[in-house]
């Protein structure tokens, strides 16, 4: 993947993942990933919220049905992927870019939550470009989520 962005996101999910089998017969998971940062105020000895940074991601294939299937609103995880900017026209015809991040790698932060770990059966999810092995993660979350 030479040329291309790679970015890890440490981050709270917005909503549950957007989880589409589309005509093709391919299944993608799209979701956003809130990082938030603390920065410590010298003048009052204490920390505060800072800036608030939103990504959004796609993943594909199995591994957006184990994400769907695994994770939810709220839940800490960690996201390793390649950036992408696309555009796309809105309903006023206008074109509008979006920079997402497309998703090699997700799971929980085990530093937050407890994750049930199991290897996915065969035919639990439909073929598609995830390496063999990945496992399917089970962690709890809230639920609820706006769409991006």
């Amino acid at each position: 993947m030479t040329g291309e962005i790679t970015l890890t996101v440490v981050g709270n999910l917005t909503a549950d993942p957007e989880h589409k089998l589309l005509p093709s017969g391919q299944t993608v998971a799209n979701f956003t990933v809130a990082q938030n940062s603390r920065v410590y105020d010298r003048a009052s000895n204490e920390w505060r919220d800072g800036a608030v940074v939103f990504m959004r991601c796609s993943v594909w294939g199995e591994m957006a049905d184990h994400l769907a299937a695994s994770l939810a609103k709220g839940v800490r995880v960690i996201v390793s992927g390649r950036l992408r900017q696309r555009s796309y026209e809105d309903r006023n015809g206008a074109t509008q870019w979006i920079v997402e991040l497309m998703v090699d790698a997700v799971g929980p932060d085990l530093r937050f939550v407890t994750a049930d770990v199991h290897a996915a059966e065969a035919g639990d999810a439909e073929q598609s470009s995830s390496r063999p092995g990945d496992r399917d993660l089970v962690a709890a979350g809230a639920h609820d989520r706006p769409d991006f």
